[in-house]
């Protein structure tokens, strides 16, 4: 018995035709469980100081991190992404401020769980440049080189402080090769068992990145680039071999940045390794969206909504934007469908 699909038996537009319908046959859906929200930390008390290169984006101090994180909390968000603006004066060459237990990153994860517990969970970046003079995520040998094996040891340090200090998620975006399992080894020994890691496992050497190190301070400092150590965008094999090593090291999940303009790595990777894939929409794509409607290229709204889809569709199974209390805020109120 043959099948005939040829119209008119077939209609696609049949289940297009009305919103319950649509809604019926939904392939993705995004709910405020999908979503991550990046916040930026500053030193101070009542600080509110917003980022020029990311309309609508601030820098908070510690006591206003906590306010976010509530905020939150009743968005249905279930986790914050903390980087700090570590101070000009905090900044080294080998960013010993990392390893600071008062630092601001941990005194913000303990104010965070001070005050919601588990009813949040906190991601903090493991990296160096935020704490850097030359801005760049590791320590440099004389010629200026970032060193794998020396950073290891600051990075494996760095995340136990995280840890101690109270962080659910450890987040290693420094793209050294075997942070991942020299990470997962100590936390293990420090009976963190229950402390994920979410590798930034397909990094790449991005432009997208500017506003970003605005935020945190890092991107009048930077000295040189980041391509030795950060993806080289014209490769995607090597992504999956990135993303396999992490893996196969103790991550628990990994991520792809950017998000959109690589979409083909998120897909491939949710397809090849079958594990949690998270995106991150960075400073440069979510600035790009906010040039673009203030140019009135179209609405802020749908535009927005439209680009978090994507990310669910290719197989995030979550996403870090900026855009993740507004985005929240409409799906509560029913305002996006």
């Amino acid at each position: 018995m043959t099948t005939n699909n040829a119209f008119p038996r077939t209609r696609l537009r049949r289940t297009r035709a009305s919103s319950w319908t649509r809604a019926m046959v939904r392939e993705n859906v995004l709910t405020p469980a999908d979503l991550i929200w990046p916040l930026f930390i500053s030193e101070g008390s009542g600080v509110e100081d917003p980022v020029a290169a990311l309309p609508g984006v601030s820098r908070w101090s510690v006591d206003l991190i906590v306010e976010r994180a509530k905020e939150a909390r009743d968005l249905g968000i279930p986790c914050i992404a903390l980087f700090p603006n570590t101070p000009a004066d905090k900044r080294s060459d080998d960013g010993a401020e990392a390893l600071n237990i008062d630092n601001l990153m941990c005194r913000a994860t303990k104010a965070i769980k001070d005050a919601l517990g588990d009813d949040i969970g906190v991601l903090t970046d493991v990296a160096l440049d935020p704490y850097t003079t030359h801005g760049q995520d590791g320590l440099l040998d004389a010629k200026g080189y970032v060193e794998n094996d020396r950073t290891l040891d600051m990075l494996v340090k760095q995340a136990l402080n995280q840890a101690n200090a109270g962080a659910d998620i450890i987040a290693p975006s420094d793209m050294m090769d075997g942070r991942v399992g020299a990470i997962r080894d100590t936390l293990e020994l420090a009976n963190h068992h229950n402390v994920q890691i979410m590798a930034y496992s397909a990094k790449y050497a991005s432009a997208f990145y500017g506003p970003f190190r605005d935020a945190v301070g890092s991107s009048g400092s930077l000295k040189g680039d980041k391509k030795s150590y950060q993806m080289d965008f014209y490769n995607s094999d090597e992504a999956m071999r990135e993303i396999a090593m992490d893996i196969a090291e103790g991550a628990d999940s990994v991520m792809v940045k950017p998000g959109l303009a690589y979409l083909d790595i998120i897909y491939r990777a949710k397809r090849e390794f079958n594990v949690p894939v998270f995106a991150y929409q960075v400073s440069g794509e979510y600035a790009l969206v906010e040039a673009g409607c203030a140019a009135g290229v179209g609405d802020r709204d749908a535009l927005m909504m439209e680009k978090l889809i994507a990310f669910k569709r290719a197989g995030c199974a979550g996403i870090l934007t900026y855009y993740a209390a507004d985005a929240a805020r409409l799906l509560r109120d029913g305002a996006f469908a």
